[in-house]
This record gives C-alpha cells, structure tokens and sequence, in this order.
C-alpha cells in the first residue's frame, strides 16, 4: 500500500530531472552557439586588420617608384588616411558587424584610389626595370587581396544570415481558444464571441531588447482575413499582408508569455482556421484549430 502512495512521487520526481536535463542541454547549446558566432566576427576582424596593415605597406613601396613630388604627396595622403582606418579597426568591438563592414567597404575604396595611382605611375613612362617589378609586385598583391575580400564578403554573407536566423524570435505553445459572452470556453461557433490567443515567446539572449511589434493574422476556413479594417497590413515578403490583431511588448531575451483577444463582430462558420503570428517582416508561429 505504501509502495502504491509512493509511485506518483517518484514518477513526478523522474519527469523533472528529465525536465532538467533537456533544459541544461538547451542552454548548453545554445552558449556554443554563441561562442561559435563570437569566435567567427573575432576571426573577420584579424583578417581585415592584416589587409589593412599589408595594404599600408604597399604605399610604401609606391613610393620607390616615383619621383613626382606631388604624386609623391597624395600616395602619402592615402597612407596616412589607411593607418587612420586601421587603428579605427582595431579599437572597433569584434561583435560590431554594422562598423566592421563600413571599414570593409572603406578599405575597398581605398582599392579603387591606388589603382588610379598606379595607372599615373605607369603613365609617367620614365619607369626602370626595377620600378616596374615593384609595379608588377604591387598589382599582383592587389588581385591576391581582390580575391581574398571577395572571399571575406562571401564568408561575411554566410555569416550574417547565421546571426539574423539567430536574433529572430519564435513563437511556441500557440492555443486558441473561442469564448462565449460569459467569458467561458465554448466549441459551438454560434455562441462565441471573442477568441482568445495564448503563445509563448521564447527566450533568445542573441535577439535585440526592446520594443517589438506583432501581428496575428487569423485566416478563415476560405483563407479570407479577419480584420477590422483593410488598412490594417505590415510588410512581409515584399508585399503587404492583412493582420487581425496588433500587439507591442518590451522584450528583454527571456521568455514571454503573450494573449491577444479578437473580439467577434463578423459572422463565423464551422471549419478550419488558422492564426499565424509574425514579428518584424519573418513568421514565427502557426497553429491550426477548429470550430464546430
């Protein structure tokens, strides 16, 4: 009789370690992950910083070819602006796509400045032998770095679809449920009056704090749109979609529970819907449910 009392305990017991353990295996991944995206900016900046560095240095090879005092000047000008955006680089945080990727393209820039410089030299035409083989060796590192940003930008995109997948948010345990006018759950579709819609927003510690808009789009057993005015639409996909319901919360990285009541003034009917909920143009949530 004893054993009898005892066994809701321990089955209780045994679903909250494994409760536990499916927690600490999230949290785990989800710390990897981050380590992960973390070490990858850190590894882009070193390589800009290197480009930066071997770019400044080429100027300083330009100069051995020239004897024109004012080309001489602005090679000089360009070199001193290079180092300026390197030590720029180096105090920028590895975290900081939005700056890494200003310097990546003002280095491209800077590119584009010593092609033209290199064109002049070469039509001075008062080039020796050895000017020439600096000449040679500078363009040749210039393609050698043309191909590695292209790379770095390849690698830049891939990464950054990486980062905005993980800073989206997501919707879970989406539940609908009708309500009758004393505020009671009801199936029959004839006494409903408001439908009530609980989620949970889960928690993300990559996603940006703040402020955040959503919408819930409930769609009827025809895919015609509850809403209470045409107006009422967002931007997704390039194209402007009808929601039902407009909901703002102050989101912090943890979890979050959301409700959000759609008041009843259209005629409903027996059949399939569907709720879909969005946040910031991406879907994150759907759930089917049925009114008899």
């Amino acid at each position: 009789m004893a054993n009898s009392k005892n066994t809701p305990a321990l089955l209780i017991g045994g679903l909250l370690v494994l409760a536990l353990i499916a927690v600490t295996s999230l949290l785990v991944s989800e710390k990897q992950t981050n380590k992960e995206l973390i070490q990858e900016f850190q590894l882009e900046k070193e390589d800009l910083e290197n480009e930066y560095t071997t770019f400044a240095q080429q100027y300083d090879e330009l100069q051995l070819t020239i004897s024109n005092d004012s080309l001489s000047q602005l090679l000089e000008q360009e070199q001193l602006k290079t180092q300026r955006l390197l030590e720029e680089l180096r105090t920028v945080k590895s975290s900081n796509a939005a700056e890494i990727r200003r310097l990546k393209k003002e280095l491209a820039s800077l590119r584009k400045v010593m092609i033209g410089y290199i064109n002049q030299i070469d039509s001075l035409n008062r080039l020796t032998t050895h000017q020439k083989a600096v000449i040679a060796e500078v363009t040749r590192k210039y393609n050698a770095a043309e191909q590695q940003i292209s790379t770095l930008t390849e690698e830049k995109e891939h990464l950054d679809k990486k980062v905005t997948l993980a800073a989206q948010l997501d919707a879970s345990n989406i539940s609908i449920t009708p309500m009758n006018k004393r505020g009671k759950e009801t199936k029959r579709v004839k006494n409903i009056v408001k439908l009530k819609i609980d989620f949970t927003i889960v928690k993300n510690i990559t996603a940006t704090t703040g402020e955040r808009t959503l919408y819930v789009r409930i769609t009827k057993p025809d895919n015609d749109v509850l809403t209470k005015n045409p107006a009422n639409t967002f931007a997704y996909e390039n194209r402007e979609l009808a929601y039902s319901i407009k909901k703002y919360i102050e989101y912090d990285g943890e979890e979050q529970n959301v409700t959000v009541y759609w008041d009843v003034e259209e005629f409903l009917y027996a059949g399939s819907y569907r709720a879909d909920i969005f946040a910031e143009g991406t879907l994150i949530g759907s759930q089917n449910f049925t009114l008899d």
